[in-house]
């Protein structure tokens, strides 16, 4: 429905109501006050006690009338510490079943306990909009040619009157089709970038800057091999769950691998190697061979310095900027496609301080002269060092990507020599571009939502570059 008819816009209203739990507890009382009422002045024994009351209150009141300090509960005996109290979870609990408003902390405690659970309501709101009309008419979608010869000398197209928009009261029946428009025109409008674009055109052209040449990401599709076990990864990792990842069903799987790799790399994950001692489990081929959209482009780094191990080693340095895919909800900061900027530098006797002295050079062509590194853990690199920089617009430090040293499980059974080492880094393409113009929702940036309006008026970024 347009707009401009009948404007609708969503309703949501959330409330916490009672769980069948707390409903009967607002009637018999907690577990807690239940149990401290059965017990005596003069106490009672365990096994009395538990005559007395059900065995699911018996388990719960114990519980929580010894966090409270009610109650004393001896091997054998059972007995009050206190001789009045007050059962202020039943008190809550009513509270909320008329409506009433309660603390953070006692919904927190009650949600805990599963006594109540939070009841959401949706709805929308409709109203005239400035076009409604009580009938709908029919639309034109042919115009005649007096018709097109009226809306001519209407427009009154002149020698200084070249664009001009013909709207529906302009021909009077109103019958002119939403969307249906006449141009009359020298000039016709220039497309636009979007701005994800832009900024990846940007740091396209700082690793060019550095001596990096771009691998071939053309491949969405990549086998679970490439993708996880050739950078040992291993098969029951979570990451390699359906919840998270996104698997094919034609085709299922792969047709072809390199075997005698593959037989190193089951090795390498079964019983280790090169110093290693692997993961010491069964590593199963079908699992392997699954296809699935790629999680990361360390697939394709992965593929490329194999191939560069089957040649005389020559020192390389590699970037990638593409798309990738995750199984994840959709939300602000979040969606199941997004791109991942890539970079590796492969050569002899490389250590910890190269990758941080190139961070900071890569770096501060964006603009972001403060890093600091923190450890962190990946199943194919050690070390491994989220990377922070100071953003003095948010006055903080905000993590901008990850790095490490790819792991030796990794290079040497793909036949680079032991004293090659591999350094890398990635980051998301669109967090930078959505602090660079203040969009604080990914969906106005990427996908089906731009705002075409957006991408025209945005200015050009330089991502800092000197």
């Amino acid at each position: 429905m347009s707009p401009s008819l009948i404007p609708c816009c969503d309703i949501k209203k959330e409330k916490w109501v009672l769980t069948d739990e707390g409903k009967s507890y607002t009637v018999a009382g907690s577990p807690e006050m239940q149990l401290f009422q059965a017990i005596p002045p003069e106490g009672i024994s365990r096994e009395e006690l538990q005559k007395r009351v059900d065995p699911s209150v018996y388990k719960i009141g114990c519980s929580q009338a010894m966090k409270n300090k009610w109650v004393e509960m001896g091997k054998l005996q059972v007995s009050r510490k206190v001789q009045h109290v007050e059962d202020q979870v039943k008190d809550v609990l009513l509270k909320i079943s008329d409506g009433k408003e309660v603390g953070a902390e006692d919904i927190d405690s009650l949600k805990k306990r599963k006594l109540i659970a939070l009841q959401t309501w949706k709805g929308y709101s409709l109203r005239k909009g400035p076009n409604y009309v009580v009938k709908r008419t029919k639309a034109l979608t042919d115009l005649t040619r007096e018709q097109l010869q009226r809306i001519y000398d209407l427009v009154g197209v002149t020698g200084k009157i070249w664009n001009s928009r013909i709207t529906i009261s302009m021909l009077e029946a109103s019958q002119l089709k939403e969307g249906i428009f006449i141009l009359f025109s020298r000039q016709g409008q220039l497309g636009a970038f979007n701005i994800c674009l832009d900024v990846r055109a940007q740091f396209r052209e700082i690793f060019l800057e550095m001596g990096f040449e771009e691998m071939p990401t053309n491949n969405y599709v990549e086998s679970s091999f490439w993708n996880f076990d050739a950078l040992f990864q291993p098969q029951q990792h979570p990451a390699r769950d359906s919840h998270d990842t996104f698997f094919l069903q034609v085709p299922s799987t792969t047709k072809s691998l390199p075997e005698d790799y593959v037989d190193r790399v089951k090795c390498i994950h079964e019983s280790g190697g090169y110093g290693s001692k692997g993961y010491g489990y069964e590593w199963k081929r079908e699992e392997a061979n699954k296809n699935l959209l790629r999680t990361h482009t360390t697939a394709v780094s992965s593929r490329i310095l194999y191939l560069l191990a089957q040649k005389p080693f020559t020192p390389k340095r590699y970037f990638s900027i593409d798309r990738v895919f995750r199984n994840e909800a959709v939300d602000r900061t979040h969606l199941a496609e997004f791109h991942q900027i890539e970079g590796i530098i492969c050569d002899r006797g490389l250590t910890l301080g190269d990758l941080i002295g190139v961070l900071n050079e890569f770096f501060s062509r964006l603009g972001m002269s403060k890093l600091r590194f923190k450890p962190a853990y990946n199943p194919y690199t050690e070390p491994s060092m989220e990377i922070f920089s100071y953003h003095e617009g948010f006055k903080k430090w905000v993590e901008v990507g990850n790095s490490g040293m790819f792991r030796p499980e990794m290079l040497l059974p793909m036949g680079l020599p032991e004293d090659v080492r591999a350094i890398a880094w990635g980051l998301s393409l669109e967090r930078p571009t959505m602090i660079l113009y203040g969009i604080d929702n990914i969906r106005d940036l990427f996908g089906h939502k731009v705002d075409l309006g957006l991408i025209k008026t945005n200015p050009i970024c330089r991502l800092g570059i000197q």
